[in-house]
């Protein structure tokens, strides 16, 4: 599976963007996809996830403010980040994974199998 991001740029603080990762290779629809971001100095970290059995998942920075989505047909996964803060400020990674056994591991990016290369995401206050 390959996975091409895009999306990122630099916004104002309030602004949105939309983020897209776009599938290859799998069909989209069998696949948990997620996205994770890291900021200069700081480790990655789970943004949200969107999983075939249980949902969709967000973190605690990222609800209420972020949507991910899904377009099968499109073989796309989108991010819609609005009411972006200057801490938002990252790059962006989308990561696919196959079905998982014996667990929800939906925040844990070592249980992702596929990354993207990212997208930029700078935010100036």
């Amino acid at each position: 599976v390959q996975l091409q991001a895009s999306g990122g740029g630099l916004v104002q603080a309030g602004d949105s963007l939309r983020l897209s990762c776009v599938a290859s290779g799998r069909t989209l629809s069998i696949l948990n996809m997620g996205w994770f971001r890291q900021a200069p100095g700081k480790e990655r970290e789970f943004v949200a996830a969107d999983t075939r059995r249980t949902g969709t998942y967000y973190s605690d920075s990222a609800k209420g403010r972020f949507t991910i989505a899904r377009d099968n047909a499109k073989n796309t996964v989108y991010l819609q980040m609005n009411s972006l803060k200057p801490e938002d400020t990252a790059g962006y990674y989308c990561t696919a994974s196959n079905p998982w056994l014996g667990g929800n591991y939906y925040n844990i990016e070592t249980h992702y199998d596929y990354w993207g290369q990212g997208t930029q995401v700078t935010v100036s206050s």
